[in-house]
């Protein structure tokens, strides 16, 4: 008897624990927004922009998946670190009809804008179906353009003399990184906007020696503990989340992203990047 009673206790705090994990992992955990602090030393930064700080937003995914109240919410904490530039990477919605549309519009009021600059590129799910759509790609553009949030599509942009350098989504219809890196000079400060990381592996680089910020992993957004994620849409594996150093003195931050395409996250918390400028 006190075998069986040893027994049933056992598998009734199993049961609990595998109870409360999920609960965790799907109303907690998904919401529980962290501000990561990352130093950003940049050769050839400007005098003027060192101590500045730029802030990274990544996979709001607003639409129908979880309360894209908790969007907004999360843009006013970030209101209050008042970042001197701020860059959104990508999936901006996750498309399922012109809804989206209308919901971004609605979120994007409360955005959060840099002082000096916002700039953002787009991501798959911003190409709608099949990342596919074009028009739906240049509705999102105009958008965030009416929120004053400029975005680069194999482009680049000069901030006070930091060159941000925006490519166009790997897995959308514009992606040309040739012509967005063309016109680098690598005596200036630069920084890559690039939604997908796998982009880096490609051999379209050169000699190009800085900072490429993405998101698209979501870091895998459940993650085991001492394990990789058993999820990550992308070919590296290596590409999960945080910071990575690559060839040719290039350095990789992936955002774990604010939003989800599905409401559940363990061990991978949303995260709002605030990078504090310094020169090499």
């Amino acid at each position: 008897m006190k075998r069986r009673k040893f027994i049933k206790k056992g598998v009734l705090s199993a049961i609990g624990i595998g109870l409360l994990s999920g609960v965790y992992s799907w109303k907690i955990e998904p919401f529980w927004l962290e501000f990561v602090k990352v130093k950003m030393p940049i050769k050839n930064l400007p005098e003027n922009l060192i101590g500045k700080t730029l802030m990274q937003i990544s996979d709001i995914h607003v639409g129908n998946r979880f309360d894209w109240k908790y969007i907004i919410k999360s843009f006013e904490k970030a209101q209050i670190l008042n970042p001197d530039i701020v860059v959104y990477t990508g999936d901006f919605v996750s498309y399922e009809n012109h809804k989206q549309l209308e919901q971004l519009t609605t979120v994007m009021k409360n955005s959060v804008n840099g002082k000096l600059a916002t700039i953002g590129v787009l991501g798959n799910h911003d190409y709608g179906k099949d990342w596919s759509e074009d028009d739906v790609a240049n509705s999102i553009v105009e958008i965030l353009k009416s929120s004053n949030i400029e975005i680069l599509r194999n482009e680049q942009k000069k901030v006070q003399g930091l060159n941000i350098i925006g490519i166009d989504d790997y897995w959308g219809t514009n992606f040309n990184p040739k012509k967005a890196l063309s016109e680098i000079k690598s005596n200036e400060a630069n920084i890559v906007l690039c939604h997908n990381p796998d982009v880096c592996d490609l051999n379209i680089w050169k000699d190009y020696n800085s900072w490429i910020l993405s998101g698209h992993t979501h870091g895998g957004q459940v993650k085991p503990t001492f394990l990789h994620p058993p999820m990550l849409p992308v070919k590296n594996k290596k590409y999960a989340a945080g910071q990575i150093e690559l060839s040719n003195n290039r350095t990789l931050y992936i955002n774990r992203a604010l939003g989800h395409l599905w409401q559940v996250r363990f061990n991978v918390r949303p995260e709002i990047t605030l990078f504090e400028l310094s020169k090499v």
